[in-house]
């Protein structure tokens, strides 16, 4: 089974980006995000999303796994954060810097 990787975007990254994909130990890291109402209300104003960092130099199976799936962080607001989410995930971003 291809490792994830290894796929046509990955090859471009390694090719814009030639001294990080040269050191094995640099971690390849996914950011998903979903959206979702914590009272299963309709009508309630609340909702959070939750960021999930994944580890993607690791071989499928291993990579879809809940063991290697991170809750990074959780935004609550009372509307989706649309075009403002980098605003929202910049402390994520400094800290894995």
């Amino acid at each position: 089974m291809a490792q994830l990787f290894n796929g046509g975007v990955w090859k471009h990254f390694n090719s814009v980006h030639p001294q990080f994909s040269l050191k094995i130990r640099n971690v390849r890291l996914g950011l998903c995000s979903n959206g979702f109402n914590p009272f299963r209300s309709f009508f309630a104003l609340d909702s959070c999303w939750s960021m999930i960092l994944m580890i993607y130099n690791l071989p499928p199976e291993m990579c879809i796994s809940s063991k290697f799936m991170f809750l990074s962080m959780v935004i609550t607001d009372p509307n989706s954060p649309g075009q403002n989410i980098d605003v929202c995930l910049q402390p994520l971003i400094d800290e894995l810097k």
